[in-house]
This record gives structure tokens, sequence and C-alpha cells, in this order.
């Protein structure tokens, strides 16, 4: 990952009232984004392979057609957030939340759904 984008994500971090982040098309495979918070931002098209992000806050996030392929989204909030189109296949989302969530066209291939709310 990028020095300069992981530097952004982290600074993010506890900070109320900030834009929206934008980081559409971004390459975080095999990321360790535990814990942080994404909520708002714009992840559409991001490469998300393998990334970490158990107990993520992506709350209101854009992630159309984004590749979370074999990501652990385990404890993480999605609540709200957009995920038309996204490759979550093989991901776990163990205690993941995903009520509310934009699900059309996404790829839920080897997912196990009874594990998250949804």
């Amino acid at each position: 990952m990028n020095y300069e984008l992981y530097c952004c994500i982290k600074c993010r971090q506890g900070r109320q009232g900030t834009k929206r982040l934008n980081i559409s098309g971004a390459n975080l495979s095999g990321a360790n984004l535990r814990g942080v918070s994404l909520r708002r931002t714009n992840l559409s098209g991001a490469e998300l392979r393998r990334a970490n992000l158990s107990g993520a806050d992506l709350r209101w996030s854009d992630l159309r057609m984004a590749d979370l392929s074999g990501a652990d989204l385990s404890g993480a909030s999605l609540r709200w957030a957009d995920l038309s189109g996204a490759d979550l296949s093989g991901a776990d989302i163990l205690n993941a939340d995903l009520s509310d969530a934009a699900l059309f066209g996404t790829n839920l291939s080897g997912v196990d759904l009874l594990t998250a709310d949804l």
C-alpha cells in the first residue's frame, strides 16, 4: 500500500466531521486496516483482496465494484454501505453488520451468510 495513503487513513482516525475521503480505485490488497474508521469513504473500484478490515467502520461507504475477495470483514460495520457489483467471494463476514447495505449484483460465493447481520 502507498505510504501516503496509509498515513491519510491513519490520521483520519478519531476525527469527527472530516470530509468524505475519496480513495476510489486504490490498491489496498493485503492491507491491515483492522478497526479503522472509513465511514462515508469512497472506495468504489478499490482493490481490497485479502485485506484485514476486521472491526472496521465502513458505514455509508461507497464500495461499488470493489474487490473484497478473501477479505476479513469479521465484526465490521457495513451498515448502509453500497456494495453493488462488489466481489466478496470467500470473504469472512462473521458478525459483520450488513443491515440496510445495498447488495445488488454482489458476488457472495463462498460467503457464510448465516454468520452476519443482514
